[in-house]
Formats: C-alpha cells, structure tokens, sequence
C-alpha cells in the first residue's frame, strides 16, 4: 500500500503533487503542507494560492487566498473519486427519469435521455444517454461493475483520462451501435452506461489479466475469462439477432476501445487487489427495459 512521502502514514487513495511529484495523505496534499520543493516556482514561497494581481484589486490577498485555497479543497475532492461521482450521478439521473416519466410526453423523454438515431445532433444526449437506464437492475449490474474496476483504472491513469475514456468511450460506443443498426437494424433509442464500462473493464484485462474475480460472488476466475465471456456472448447476440433490448455492438466497441487504450499505459506497470467479488446480469449492462434499448 502507498504511503505518504511527508509522515509515512499507509494510505489506499494516495494523492500526487503535480509540483513536485510526490505522493501524500489527505493531510499533506496540499504544496505547503509538505514543504513542497515546487513552491519557490512561485512568485511567492509561501502563496501557492497568490492571486498574482495588481495590489490595486479591492479584496485582500489574505481573503482572496482563502478563498482559492477553499475551491483548492473542494476540487482536490474529486481526484481520485471521479468512479464515485460518476455512480451517483447515474443514481440521480436514474431516479430524475422516473419522475419524470410521469409528466414528460414520451417524444421530450427520449429527447432527453437516450441516443436516438432519428436525432443524432442532439448533442446533449451523447451525455445524458450514458447516465440514463432502462430500468433498476440495468443500473444495478452496470453500478456494480463500475464499482469495483472503476477506481482500479482511475488510479492508474488519473482522474482527468478517467474522465476522457469513460465518456469518450460511451459516446462512441452508441455511434457505433447506431452504425451497426443501419447495417444490420433495427434502430432503437440507447442508454446506458455499459459501453463506457466495457472500456473500463478491457483496460484492466489488458493491464491485469489475472487478477481474479468471483462472478456472482462464488465462482472464481481471472478477469481475462470473464472479459472473453461478456464479448464472446455479445458478439453472439449481435451476430444472431436475438439482442433481447441489449446493444451488444455498443458493448464490443466499448471493449474495443478500452483494449486499445490499455495496450497504451501497459508499459507503466498495475497493481490490484487479489479478488474481486462481482454480482451479474446477462452481462455488465444486465436486463433492461426492452423498447427503449439499454446498452
């Protein structure tokens, strides 16, 4: 387990100095809380958060400081915790749904939450549709997921491409089932956010292939196993027909992507945990509300 470079404490969620480059507690994160070599980078050694204005401003550099150091503590909160956020924006955008379903017309909620082929300049819902769900236990399998591999991957290649692969690879996940639609039909509205973890899973198969699971909590096996089994049934599915309101295309192109992203981080090495115990569906999307298309 890391430990802080300043007091040596063990720490499971340790923070980088992007100054100087170490690695710190909660208590020590902060370029002046561990006398970071950085700081005379700075106009002055001791006002990381110096505004750098005019003393002509009106507000005080005491009071001005206070308050960047404020948004400094707010922002460091979610380095690190961008898997959480994501999950908790999923809860809200779940629950919002179903409120909304009682009040909206059925044209403004599929406008709002899900990718439609008939509209696909609307561009908030490259968005939205990731966040949405076709119903409880398609949230469920897709959070529970999320849960486990998402804070491995965040850790290994930082919040902000966490960020970047996660939506990056939602959004393309949908064009692509979309595409795969006008090939093969038919068209339906998507949403969900299984594209996006299917990348997030293909980068930890490339980076930790053996790191072993249990599926359903019992059955152990290496995640290179499960990985094989989630595409080998969604190219099944795709490929014969039967999708049961399931976009395996999108789930293909989201593992696609997150296997090309991890060959590139490889090289920098991985660390796990041992086992991981995972409940599931038909797959990370799980079951979901059939005319409107969940991936």
């Amino acid at each position: 387990m890391p430990t802080c470079d300043n007091c040596g404490k063990q720490v499971s969620m340790p923070y980088r100095c992007r100054h100087c480059g170490g690695t710190y507690c909660g208590d020590h994160r902060l370029p002046e809380s561990h006398n970071c070599s950085g700081l005379q980078d700075w106009d002055s050694p001791g006002g990381v958060f110096d505004s750098g204005f005019d003393d002509s401003v009106n507000e005080s550099e005491s009071t001005l400081r206070t308050r960047l150091a404020g948004t400094g503590e707010l922002l460091s909160y979610f380095r690190g915790n961008m898997t959480f956020v994501f999950l908790a924006i999923m809860a809200v955008v779940f629950l919002i749904q179903e409120i909304s379903e009682t009040v909206l017309t059925a044209q403004l909620w599929y406008a709002l939450f899900t990718l439609n082929p008939a509209n696909p300049l609307y561009v908030w819902t490259w968005i939205t549709s990731i966040f949405s769900h076709g119903g409880f236990f398609h949230l469920l399998f897709n959070g529970i997921v999320l849960f486990f591999f998402g804070p491995i991957v965040e850790r290994k290649i930082g919040s902000k491409k966490f960020v970047v692969l996660f939506l990056g690879s939602g959004i393309a996940a949908g064009f692509a089932q979309i595409a795969i639609g006008y090939l093969a039909g038919p068209i339906r509205p998507l949403l969900g956010a299984s594209g996006a973890i299917m990348a997030v899973m293909g980068v930890l198969t490339v980076l930790n292939p053996e790191l072993q699971v249990r599926l359903y909590g019992i059955i152990p096996m290496p995640l290179w196993v499960l990985t094989i089994g989630y595409a080998a049934l969604s190219t099944l599915g795709m490929i014969g027909g039967a999708a049961g309101g399931i976009a395996h295309g999108a789930h293909l192109a989201g593992l696609l992507i997150g296997v090309a992203y991890g060959q590139r981080v490889k090289s920098q090495g991985m660390s796990a945990p041992g086992q991981l115990q995972l409940g599931g569906g038909r797959g990370p999307g799980g079951p979901g509300r059939g005319p409107r298309g969940p991936f």
